[in-house]
Order: C-alpha cells, then structure tokens, then sequence
C-alpha cells in the first residue's frame, strides 16, 4: 500500500510497519541534510511496556508514592503501573511505526547482586540487554534506519554500574554506533556511507572521552512540567525560538506531565483517558503546524504513540523541506 517516491517527489507513510523504511525512502535531497533539521518521531520514556508488579517501587517516584506504597502497597503499585504504561508498543512495534528517538531511563536493582541494569519509569521494567538486542535485530534488517538512544537518568548506578552499560552497548551495536563528531556533519548519506545506525546520548561523566558515547548537551530537550496544553505550547514554541543553531539536535518534548492529585483521579480513570485523550487533539495540532529546517522541529516525543499516527504525522513534515527551492545551510 506505500509507495516510495523518487527524489523530489512527497512520500508518504501510515502506521503498522508502514514507517519500518521511512529514513531509507526520503528524497536523496533530504538524506543530504543534517540530520538536525529533520523532523524525528521519538516516544517517551519507551521503555514502560514491560511492567513488573511484583517488583519493588522503582527508584524514580517521589516521597509521596512511597509513602502511598507503604499504607497501600497494593494499591501504590496498580497506581503506578497505569502511570508507568504510557508507551504500550513493544520496541519492534514503535520502531515499525516509525519511531526513531527513545529516552531512556535505567537503574540497578539495589538490593541484586551483580551489576544487572532495568529500564524504568515509576516501576522496575525489562533488562536493558534485552531491549537493545530487540533493537539492533530491527536495525540488521532495515540498513537505512537510524535510531537516537538518549540515556539520561539513572538511578542507584555506581561507576561499575556505567561500565558495564557502555560495554553493553559497545557489544550489542559494535560498528553501528556513530562516533562522536560535529552534529552539523550528520546527514543520512554521510551514517549510510560509514554503516552507523545508533546515536547514543550518555548523560554522565564516566562516558567522558568514548568516541561512540556523544555528550548529552547535543541532544537538549526542555521539558515543560505542566498538565495545561496551553502552557505547554507556549513552552514549545519559546524553546524552538531560542534553539543553538550550531552544534546540537534538538528534542521538543509535546507531553503532559501528570500532577500528584491526578493519581487519585488516574485510579479511577486511567492516566490516558484523564490526561491525554482529552487534550490530544491540541496537542496534535500543534505537531502539525511545525515546520522543520534551520529554525524548525527537529525530534519530537509524545506519550501514548499508539493512539494517534503521530509518527506519521511527524515524518510527513519533511515534505514541507522538498517545496524550498534552495535550502540554506548555515
């Protein structure tokens, strides 16, 4: 049902595996730009499909909730289970869909031995070996895909603890991980031509002078904290105005942040019907006025990537780069 278009002409794309190809379909005139002016569909914190009940309350949540999980252990927990489901696609199925940026949260089990590490967010998820294996057999199979792996909170990790995830992924990935370098040099011809497919983003100083470790100051991604579309909009649009022109890609993070007294509502309702569904449609609008380019969106992550095409949406963005006669390079 897809068509891939030759260079110059639009392409198009529809969730399922519809968008498995996408960055290998675009214009040879976009795979020819930085990487940075392109528009980038990413999810947030994406690794929240596998959740263990049983697990202690993950190191991430607040007094409150450990509070909570103290009187009501039970309840704490189906609480934060809803909280922390916000992605309910597996990483083949977001990456099928299209998704191409993922932040990650990862964390030690403090009472383990050994230096095992989790994906979490609220509760204990999946061991983070599994979910990069899951990543690079998608990446073997779709040789033009190129994926963002943003690294940026980890909790109850020693320097062993790093270690052993830089060595992880040094394994998992080997010559597909891109060295760091100067972001306005990253194109897809110039990641194709080299056979890198993974950017990791490794906010921590032990990654310090790892050539396939880049810096987390290249990947800023300003997050609103608010519940109110409104005020997250606005947000959005402050944070593209003032975005480097040199030297970074940049997130725009269109999400809503639950506050303390929505778990009680979230029990009942369910985050996704409370918070999202309702302010969806603002939020979508948003994403779909953009443009990106120079002084446009670059990646932008949303919760809940099933209940929309997002990806889609995002991805077709890059259209509006082919109607410029001349796209200036700065």
């Amino acid at each position: 049902d897809m068509i891939i278009h030759k260079a110059g002409e639009r392409f198009t794309g529809r969730i399922g595996n519809v968008n498995a190809d996408w960055m290998g379909s675009l214009p040879s005139k976009l795979s020819a730009m930085p990487l940075k002016h392109l528009a980038v569909p990413g999810s947030h914190d994406s690794f929240t499909f596998w959740v263990d009940v049983h697990a202690p309350v993950g190191p991430d949540q607040k007094t409150y909730v450990k509070y909570l999980a103290t009187i009501f252990s039970v309840l704490a927990k189906k609480v934060m289970v809803k909280w922390s489901m916000t992605q309910n696609l597996t990483f083949k199925e977001q990456l099928d869909a299209g998704i191409r940026y993922f932040d990650l949260r990862v964390s030690s089990k403090p009472d383990e031995p050994g230096n095992e590490l989790y994906f979490i967010h609220g509760l204990f998820g999946h061991k983070v070996r599994d979910g990069l294996l899951e990543i690079n057999f998608f990446l073997v199979r779709h040789r033009k895909e190129v994926i963002f792996l943003d690294f940026n909170h980890y909790y109850a990790m020693e320097t062993e603890h790093h270690v052993y995830l830089i060595n992880m992924l040094q394994e998992v990935f080997g010559s597909k991980l891109c060295t760091n370098s100067a972001v306005e040099n990253i194109t897809l011809d110039y990641l194709w031509e080299k056979k890198y497919q993974v950017i990791v983003f490794y906010h921590h100083p032990s990654a310090r002078g790892i050539p396939s470790m880049w810096p987390g100051n290249k990947i800023p991604a300003p997050w609103a904290n608010t519940t109110e579309p409104t005020k997250l909009i606005q947000f959005l649009e402050t944070t593209l105005k003032e975005r480097a022109q040199q030297g970074s890609f940049h997130v725009s993070q269109a999400i809503l942040t639950p506050k303390v007294n929505t778990v009680a509502k979230g029990l009942v309702w369910g985050l996704r019907n409370y918070l999202v569904e309702r302010n969806l449609p603002t939020i979508m609008s948003w994403v779909e006025a953009q443009k990106p380019g120079v002084d446009g969106v670059n990646i932008i992550t949303s919760d809940f990537v099933e209940l929309t095409d997002f990806a889609s949406i995002v991805i077709k963005l890059n259209n509006l780069l082919l109607s410029e006669q001349d796209h200036k390079r700065r």
